[in-house]
């Protein structure tokens, strides 16, 4: 199914671009969710003349999370969980509880821009977290896991 994007996907394409992805994708994630339309005459049309206020908007979101990521710049949090006495935590660290960390410390950052590849934490120690607020803007934070 060829789809028109109407911003940015990582790795599919830009704002504009006519791409071919499976049917599912598109009928499941990206029309639903406004981040493309079907890709016809009419559609193309449209977007065409909507072009500059995407173009517009897009700038935008892009500048709100640069602003975001200065402000995210060098944080270090610490969370506190039950463990035991070889430092193996009773449970996980998961990205709700680094969102909840960020939000105390004054940061609103959805659970959904953490990126934690290696899985939930179940260690103490230090980390580096990746914190996605933007197809182009990446920031990384440190948690420090320490015992309760």
């Amino acid at each position: 199914m060829n789809v028109i994007l109407l911003e940015r996907v990582v790795n599919l394409g830009d704002l504009g671009d006519e791409v071919a992805v499976k049917g599912g994708f598109a009928r499941n994630f990206l029309i639903p969710k406004g981040k493309a339309v079907r890709a016809s005459k009419e559609n193309r049309a449209v977007f065409e003349a909507r072009r500059a206020e995407l173009e517009r908007v897009a700038q935008e979101r892009l500048g709100e999370a640069q602003g975001r990521a200065a402000k995210l710049q060098g944080v270090v949090i610490t969370i506190s969980a039950k463990s035991g006495d070889e430092g193996k935590l009773y449970g996980s660290v998961g990205t709700h509880d680094i969102a909840e960390a960020l939000a105390a410390q004054g940061a609103e950052v959805a659970k959904s821009e953490i990126r934690m590849p290696n899985g939930v934490i179940r260690v103490v120690g230090e980390y580096d977290i990746d914190v996605r607020l933007h197809s182009d803007v990446d920031v990384t934070i440190k948690v420090v896991v320490v015992p309760e």
